[in-house]
């Protein structure tokens, strides 16, 4: 691998540079997926390759080395890292958004992290496992988190918590590895085996207050690192921006299925329709994408938020883009016993889908009732938008 050293603006590569990088990875990332499924783990040497083309750099912020090209590179540069092995795709997901996430933050909290190397990473998890205590220049930081993907690599951690126990103050807080033990718990007998997705205990681990981030500022778009990153990238919403980063794999995932039909399942007329179902929603579903991301950015331009029930529009449609691609999957198990193409490949490909879907932000169904309330003209009260 070559040598990590600081990137400037003028090295930004193209979004094509990075699309044909990831592409390139795909062959190795097959052949790598069962033996990184038994380790539970991503190999070092895989996210050493990751490292190296600059994929995680996609939304990290220009001033500390990062390319801030925007969600639509990221996510084609996903979608194809899922064609390969969605786990990798995910633990790229994960780790890659965080670096757009600590460009919201105070810039204080950027130099504690990427001062003296910005390759370094950043895991999570988010949900609310811990409580944190305020005290003077900080809080204390107590708890315990689960599924924390691609813990392993990363010498930092994101965790959320509420402040001093009031579930209106929903903080993420920023930690050194040194603060947060993780807890080999992965021991999962369904998919995304080689995620790392361990638990994460802290006690007592003291955070200054320049090392939070408040979820409100993420709704409101007044995040403290804007006075340092004012990059259309870090103009949008935290929760949108995240929640695309944790489904986008699926297409490549539901990819990386046709990609194993042969030419002997032409003669199964329910696989080839199957296959146009399939084809003809990933388009639908990538240009919805699009789309949207399209909208975020001219929003940004402006110095705009999108309005708020555009914005649970998008939250539901990245959602049940998880549960949309494992319907489309489901036939090409269920029709003939997957005859005509590798099978055992295609049951490991749908249960990584289908643990993906698991993921607080696929959860399509309660985003979809928040959002038919919101139509029938509720007063919607949620900040994860």
């Amino acid at each position: 691998m070559t040598s990590r050293t600081m990137r400037t603006v003028e090295s930004i590569p193209t979004s094509n540079e990075l699309t044909g990088a990831a592409r390139a990875l795909i062959p190795l990332l097959r052949e790598r997926a069962v033996e990184d499924a038994g380790n539970r783990r991503i190999s070092a040497d895989t996210i050493g390759r990751l490292v190296d083309a600059g994929l995680f750099r996609i939304l990290q912020p220009k001033r500390w080395g990062g390319y801030e090209l925007g969600q639509q590179t990221f996510a084609d540069v996903q979608m194809l890292l899922a064609q390969g092995d969605m786990s990798v795709a995910w633990v790229f997901g994960v780790l890659g958004v965080h670096a757009f996430h600590l460009g919201l933050y105070d810039d204080r909290a950027a130099d504690d992290v990427w001062g003296r190397d910005n390759a370094l990473l950043i895991s999570s998890p988010y949900m609310p496992g811990g409580v944190a205590r305020t005290v003077p220049g900080g809080y204390v930081l107590s708890g315990r988190w689960s599924y924390s993907s691609g813990c392993e690599h990363c010498p930092w951690t994101f965790l959320g918590g509420f402040v001093d126990g009031d579930p209106s103050r929903f903080h993420s807080f920023l930690l050194p590895r040194e603060d947060a033990r993780i807890v080999d718990t992965w021991h999962t007998g369904g998919g995304l085996a080689a995620t790392g997705s361990h638990d994460v205990v802290v006690e007592d681990a003291f955070v200054p207050d320049y090392r939070s981030h408040d979820y409100l500022d993420g709704f409101l778009g007044t995040n403290p690192g804007r006075a340092a990153n004012d990059g259309i990238l870090f103009r949008m919403p935290f929760n949108l921006v995240f929640m695309r980063c944790i489904t986008n794999g699926q297409i490549g995932a539901l990819s990386h299925i046709l990609d194993l039909c042969g030419a002997a399942d032409r003669a199964d007329p329910d696989i080839r329709l199957a296959i146009a179902y399939a084809h003809a929603d990933i388009a639908t579903m990538r240009a919805t994408m699009a789309a949207n991301f399209a909208h975020m950015e001219c929003c940004a331009q402006r110095g705009e938020m999108p309005a708020i029930e555009t914005r649970h529009l998008f939250r539901f449609q990245s959602a049940e883009v998880a549960d949309r691609c494992v319907r489309l999957a489901e036939p090409f198990l269920s029709s003939s016993g997957s005859r005509s193409f590798a099978g055992e490949t295609t049951g490991r490909i749908f249960a990584d889908m289908r643990t993906g879907r698991q993921h607080a932000a696929a959860q399509y169904r309660n985003y979809g009732r928040i959002f038919g309330d919101l139509l029938l003209g509720g007063r919607v009260n949620d900040i994860l938008l």
